[in-house]
């Protein structure tokens, strides 16, 4: 618990003046308050980042113009033979967890990387093994997936091991793609193994680049070699521009994504099987609802487990993540004839990790009777209470019943995801909210929100410069009343601190 005698609650009441002041503040007024907030911060000490971050400002009026898609750098490879270690090296931080056990990775896990001048979004694979007997399936099945989310891919060899059977596995996938592949030679600590990963010429992959992820060795150049591969922007992570919105459709097994696609498409484009699981692939479809154009993607059922799931379903339970990281708005499906189970929540949480908009489609409404539907109001009140945001829908996918109330809800989502607030408003805002509510003293200090801006859209996310923590429920609160006043409906919100100190005091 924090220090202090006070404790932040939640349960603030609205305070439904606030919208009617902010929307009478005049624009140059906040504009020039904002700016004055803006120069307060040189008495700060500011990072890199931050300019770029503040840089943003002049550019934040107007219509929303999507953002450069970052190439995508996957790193593959079997358990143990240094993936995590170098995602470190080359994110110049410890964020991968790293051991002397193979398979520590259990989740492909992005972060966004830069080398000199250029920035990317580096994935780390992991070395998935469901049981010892499948880890040459399992690590392939990993590389499919990396050759379908990537622009290039780092494959990642033991050196001091060589190659092996798994290693050769998944060798024959990667030359059947036209990606690039670069063959990393890992472990070669000094010149006198240099000739071990010579030896990985054989694999057929070209020039293997000797690295040691533990010292650095080799990995700047190897860096600039990937730098030459990497397109400008990503051709897999972002559709075509003014394309038709991508929707994935997210359930647990047999909830009725398939029903739903193929009553949306108007024909039979999915198997649909009583038996869980039938679908293995997502399958792209055009389709038109309300006479409107959506890219939806049919995704295979999230399992409870995933690292323990065996053969297609492991691969579905990957295909589905992919499916969701190439959306820009998750339907979830929940089955009201059934009570709401883990799993439901546990892919609600899976979306909103992934930044998208969120949709929630409560399927066979047609089969609901008044007991159930009472159990169910509680149910959603208790258990999906932290997405009350997010539009509902209640429809019939096997009769097609008010599917195409599925279209205003996806746009209101998809509205929100794009939403910008201007800094001078977001600053008034602010500033109301905190000469109302003060943060709550900690250990005898009460830390002051500096400056805040909107950072970037899809999902809204916004920085605030402070001088200190602010406590998790401090933040809760500043979302909350952000959707009051802004709507942000079907979106998440995502809020950064930067905690900066005056210039000249000591840590």
């Amino acid at each position: 618990m924090a220090e202090g005698n006070e404790e932040w609650s939640d349960d603030i009441p609205d305070d439904p003046g606030l919208a009617d002041r902010l929307s009478n503040l005049d624009e140059a007024e906040g504009e020039q308050r904002a700016q004055a907030l803006r120069q307060g911060l040189a008495d700060y000490e500011l990072e890199d980042d931050d300019e770029f971050i503040l840089q943003g400002m002049e550019d934040e009026e107007g219509e929303y113009r999507p953002q450069r898609a970052l190439p995508v750098l996957a790193v593959v490879g079997r358990p143990n033979v240094g993936k995590s270690a170098l995602v470190n090296r080359i994110l110049g931080r410890r964020e991968a967890v790293v051991q002397d056990v193979p398979g520590v990775t259990r989740d492909r896990v992005s972060y966004r990387a830069h080398w000199n001048t250029t920035s990317f979004t580096l994935v780390d694979t992991g070395g998935w093994e469901p049981d010892a007997k499948g880890i040459a399936h399992s690590v392939a099945l990993q590389a499919e997936v990396a050759i379908d989310l990537a622009d290039a891919i780092l494959f990642v060899v033991d050196a001091t091991v060589g190659a092996t059977a798994t290693d050769e596995h998944v060798v024959k996938l990667l030359r059947s793609t036209s990606k690039p592949v670069i063959l990393v030679a890992n472990k070669v600590d000094d010149q006198r193994q240099e000739p071990e990963a010579a030896a990985l010429w054989n694999l057929g992959l070209g020039e293997p680049w000797p690295v040691s992820a533990l010292h650095g060795r080799g990995v700047a150049d190897l860096l600039d070699h990937v730098l030459t591969v990497l397109p400008e922007e990503s051709a897999v992570a972002t559709a075509e521009p003014g394309g038709p919105r991508r929707v994935a459709l997210l359930g647990r097994p047999n909830v009725g994504k398939s029903s739903l696609l193929n009553k949306a498409a108007g024909s039979e484009r999915v198997v649909v099987n009583e038996l869980a699981g039938t679908t293995r692939d997502p399958v792209d479809e055009l389709v038109t609802i309300a006479g409107q154009p959506w890219r939806f993607v049919d995704t295979a059922g999230i399992r409870r487990r995933v690292h323990m799931a065996q053969g297609a379903d492991f691969y579905a339970s990957l295909r589905t993540t992919a499916a969701l990281e190439k959306a820009e708005v998750a339907v979830v499906l929940l089955d009201v004839s059934e009570p709401i189970s883990e799993q439901d929540v546990r892919i609600i949480d899976l979306v909103l990790e992934s930044g998208r908009a969120l949709v929630l489609a409560f399927n066979k409404w047609d089969l609901l009777d008044d007991d159930r539907r009472r159990y169910l109001e509680r149910e959603i009140e208790q258990d999906l209470a932290h997405v009350a945001w997010a539009p509902r829908v209640n429809i019939s996918a096997t009769t097609g019943r008010h599917i195409e109330k599925l279209v205003p809800a996806l746009e209101t989502a998809l509205e929100s995801w794009d939403q910008r607030i201007p800094t001078g408003k977001f600053n008034a805002f602010l500033s109301e909210l905190v000469a109302a509510h003060p943060h709550p003293v900690r250990g005898g200090k009460q830390p002051r929100t500096l400056f805040g801006t909107q950072a970037s859209t899809r999902p809204p996310t916004f920085v605030l410069f402070t001088s200190g923590f602010l406590d998790p429920q401090y933040r809760r609160f500043i979302q909350r009343r952000l959707r009051e006043i802004y709507g942000f409906e079907g979106s998440p919100i995502v809020i950064n601190m930067r905690v900066r100190e005056k210039r000249g005091k000591k840590k």
